[in-house]
Formats: C-alpha cells, structure tokens, sequence
C-alpha cells in the first residue's frame, strides 16, 4: 500500500523471531520462498508462515523490515493468498519509485532470506465467502480481490461472484493469466484489437447491477483515492445502496 518513508535503505534479512499462535497480536517470522513476475512493475512474493492462523479474504498484514543499523520500516499490504493456502502467504508489490520497502522487495529479495509479519488485520474489508460479491479495482487493488475470486474458486462457492478490474494496458493487468469467466478487464490507455480503451464508466457497471443475485450484492472497491471515489460514484448511480459498498484506498 503506502510507500512514505525516506530515503532508501539496504535492509538485512532480520534474526529468526519466536513464532506465537497469536498470530494477530505477535510477530512472525515469513521466509520467503518464490518470487513471480506479474507485469514488468509487479511481483508476487511467497512466504511460508507455519504458524499463520489464517485470514479471511480481503484482509490485511502488517511488515517489518529492520536494517543493519537498526532502522525499522513498516507497512500495512493486502493479503494476495486464499485462506486456503495453509501454512504460506502471498503478497503482490508494486516497485513504487523511492518505495524502500517495495524497492528492497524487488531489487534485493531472494528465496530464502527472512522477514517479519503481523496479521491478519481488520475485518472491515473481509468477503467470508457467504454473499454475492461485486469486486471493482484498478492496479494493484486488485491484490485483495484476487484473494476473494481464489477462495471462491479453491471452495467452489456457488454464490455469485463478478469482479471489474482497471489497467493501462494488457501488459499492466496483474494476475492477467490468472483471470476467468468472472472477470472484465477495462483498459484506459491500450487495448487488444477489437476493445474499447477509456475509463471505468457506467456501461461496464450498469448491467452487473441489472443482473442483480438473491440477496443483492455486497460490492467491494480497491484503488487509489480518485479510481475509489470514481468506481462508488458509478456503483451509487446504478442503483447500488451506499451502506452495501465497502472501500479499500491507498496512495
């Protein structure tokens, strides 16, 4: 999420910590076991977590880096994962320019070296898999949605699920090889022949909400600030009720 620290720092794969079953409360120690390449400026990082009491989708982890010198650094990212995967967790990071964090991530990191993680976080943005869910994201808000269309699939849940993503271009969609049935991709910059390029409008939203499932839908949105506001504006306006949107924003 946030890049908001300053300048650049080399970090050191920090000592192995006590892992505790309190897993929300108390630090853990992720070593990381795969990286995969997305697109050319996002990869997803694996970690195995053995005593990671599991998460519901949508959720959230807080990270800790601390370098030779003792300078910590922390953020909060988006768990990319099924609940599923037991004993491992995913995130996918943009390299976001002058990002220490996400800069270390993707220039430094290797299979093999140690981090720190705390979660899972808040229960705000969760999808338990008991409703229909309506995802719509941009970039890489799409991270927690991935989540909700992976347990969704791993359990093979029969409720509705439909999910609306944004990118620049084909090359910019992440998890683009990952993507089914369930998905629209809208592109705002370049597009394969044949497909309309432009923003997130409501023709893309319009007949989600026409198709609307026993029960309605429990729409969930991720993206920057403007895409969060632009994407609720558009779900309001096709008859979406305003306490059945739940927001994720970063920037």
């Amino acid at each position: 999420m946030t890049e908001t620290f300053t300048p650049p720092t080399r970090f050191a794969v920090p000592g192995r910590i006590a892992v505790s079953n309190r897993a929300a409360a108390v630090w853990q120690t992720a070593t990381l076991t795969e990286i995969r390449r997305e697109t050319p400026y996002v990869s997803t990082f694996r970690f195995a977590v053995p005593a990671w009491a599991g998460h519901l989708p949508g959720q959230h982890l807080m990270l800790r880096l601390t370098a030779q010198d003792g300078y910590v650094a922390q953020r909060h990212y988006s768990i990319a994962s099924a609940p599923d995967d037991e004993g491992y967790i995913e995130l996918t990071l943009d390299h976001v320019e002058g990002g220490e964090v996400s800069g270390w991530f993707h220039t430094v990191a290797e299979p093999g070296d140690e981090i720190e993680v705390r979660g899972p976080l808040s229960g705000f943005f969760a999808w338990p898999g008991d409703r229909p869910a309506l995802l719509i994201g941009a970039g890489s808000g799409v991270v927690p949605l991935m989540s909700m269309v992976r347990h969704h699939r791993a359990r093979g849940l029969s409720v509705p699920l439909r999910m609306l993503v944004s990118a620049r271009g084909p090359q910019d969609l992440v998890y683009a090889d990952e993507l089914g049935e369930e998905t629209t991709p809208v592109f705002t910059r370049s597009a394969p022949e044949g497909v309309p390029v432009g923003r997130m409008a409501a023709a893309h939203v319009a007949p989600l909400l026409a198709e609307q499932p026993s029960g309605g839908w429990e729409a969930y949105v991720c993206g920057s600030n403007a895409f969060a506001e632009h994407a609720s504006r558009l779900l309001v306006e096709a008859g979406q009720p305003v306490d059945r949107i739940r927001i994720e924003r970063f920037g």
